[in-house]
């Protein structure tokens, strides 16, 4: 097995946190392995670190500006030379029909990623090929991430 699939290997098995410091070096020990034109599901409670986590990616990616989470503005579109980002917090959404009005997919230019939070609320919108992150609090200074790959 080579360092890329024990990367990959342990985020499928499992990791525990215990700052958010820890949750974004591993986003960004991730960001270069994310391949291009992706979809990012990441599921969890409000306050288990999805936007921390996506706030490391878009840093690896040499994005500049302050990532916030998106809620009232629906999504938020960042770029670098190396990948435009499309975060999109999905809470307030109904139903996948809510998700195709937004036209997001008018907002990815190659190469892209689109980060979604709260993914259950459009499930029926989310590609086959997702990558989903699972964020949950074990204790009060203990996140577990995992990752789930089709």
């Amino acid at each position: 097995m080579n360092a890329l699939d024990e990367q990959f290997n342990a985020l499928e098995q499992g990791l525990t946190t215990t700052s958010a410091k820890q949750t974004e070096q591993i986003a960004c020990a991730l960001a270069p392995l994310i391949p291009v034109n992706q979809v990012l599901a990441f599921h969890g409670e409000l306050g288990v670190g999805k936007t921390t986590f996506i706030r490391a990616l878009a840093k690896s990616w040499g994005i500049k500006e302050h990532l916030t989470s998106p809620t009232y503005n629906l999504f938020k579109i960042y770029q670098s030379s190396s990948r435009c980002l499309i975060h999109l917090d999905a809470y307030r959404l109904e139903k996948g029909a809510d998700f195709e009005n937004l036209m997001v997919d008018d907002f990815l230019h190659d190469p892209w990623c689109l980060a979604i939070e709260w993914p259950e609320k459009i499930e029926e919108s989310i590609p086959t090929d997702a990558w989903h992150f699972y964020l949950t609090i074990e204790e009060s200074t203990h996140h577990h991430l995992r990752l789930v790959r089709s």
